[in-house]
């Protein structure tokens, strides 16, 4: 088993109201003094989980953490079907953790992202380079349309049969067109039981298209019924509209990077996120190091990708003085 650092707890939090009507959560944990460190959760929609804390060393780094919009501790919450989203799109949180890092009176900090939270701190780096010391990603995604495209109907050629189910769950005339859109109207109808069955039947899908490693146990948040609802309505929401960005924008500018060390950290078995978007970032991001682990897959399915990614933290630590 990877050896995470200990459980620990913040140090410090709050509610930061960022307009819109919208308040995120965030926490400090680790040492007051130490490297700032800022985590940006998957999904859209996950939340910051403790998890996060342990992959750090709390002696050296400040860990900031918060929940997006709409979802953890963030209010309100995504999950009430009342929520509007539109003020939650990527520019909106990439306002957010500027206002977060001014609230915290921090200059720069490592950016650490799995997942939707790689595209976003890609989004964030090459906005605000000057802000990035360094950048921790694993499970790279930069949410083009042909990657929803990729997760939502291609990969039915890989699980045909819980495919099939993901697919008929929508009207029968929307089959054939886009399924991301099909279900984001479903979770946005009144009737509360095609939201539940809408809600369910995407984070079913999204349970099966990363269980590609050893030993894949179900999600256990996804029998959470507000959890299903709130992440199912954020995915769609972000996937419809190629995460809110230019399409091929990240990869186009990812010259932005250019000085900012990173390391990219990615399952050959990730077929959720196929291992190709990392090589084609790392091709144009030379100050970053790309990291191929053997049969695992997606999010930190197993040891070798956790372990990578805790010796990823380790390397960019400050040296501390004899």
């Amino acid at each position: 088993m990877a050896e995470l650092y200990p459980p620990i707890e913040p140090y410090a939090h709050g509610m930061l109201d960022v307009g819109d009507g919208n308040r995120v959560y965030w926490e400090s944990c680790g040492n007051p003094e130490g490297k700032p460190a800022l985590v940006l959760h998957g999904g859209p929609g996950s939340g910051a989980g403790p998890f996060w804390r342990r992959l750090f060393d709390p002696a050296a780094y400040r860990i900031v953490l918060f929940d997006q919009r709409g979802c953890g501790r963030s209010t309100p919450d995504a999950a009430d079907p009342r929520t509007s989203l539109d003020a939650n799109t990527t520019p909106h949180l990439i306002a957010d953790i500027e206002l977060l890092r001014r609230h915290l009176g921090i200059g720069e900090w490592l950016v650490i992202g799995g997942s939707w939270g790689v595209t976003l701190a890609l989004a964030y780096a090459e906005q605000h380079p000057g802000r990035v010391s360094e950048l921790v990603l694993f499970s790279v995604t930069n949410t083009t349309r042909r990657e929803v495209e990729w997760v939502t109907r291609d990969m039915g050629r890989i699980f045909p049969e819980e495919w099939a189910r993901f697919r008929d769950a929508v009207p029968e005339g929307e089959r054939d067109g886009s399924l991301v859109d099909a279900y984001a109207r479903m979770l946005a109808v009144r009737d509360p039981a095609v939201r539940e069955r809408a809600a369910r039947e995407w984070c079913r899908w999204e349970d099966v298209h990363v269980s590609t490693h050893p030993g894949h146990k179900p999600d256990p948040r996804y029998e959470d019924s507000d959890f299903r609802l709130r992440f199912a309505r954020l995915v769609t929401h972000y996937w419809r509209h190629a995460g809110f960005l230019e399409d091929g924008a990240l990869l186009r500018d990812a010259g932005e990077l250019a000085g900012i060390p990173g390391v990219m950290i990615h399952g050959r078995m990730d077929i959720s996120g196929p291992p190709d978007v990392a090589w084609r970032l790392a091709q144009v991001w030379p100050d970053a190091e790309l990291v191929l682990i053997g049969e695992e897959g997606h999010g930190l399915s197993g040891d070798a990708t956790t372990e990578a990614v805790l010796a990823a933290t380790d390397r960019f630590r400050p040296v501390r003085s004899a």
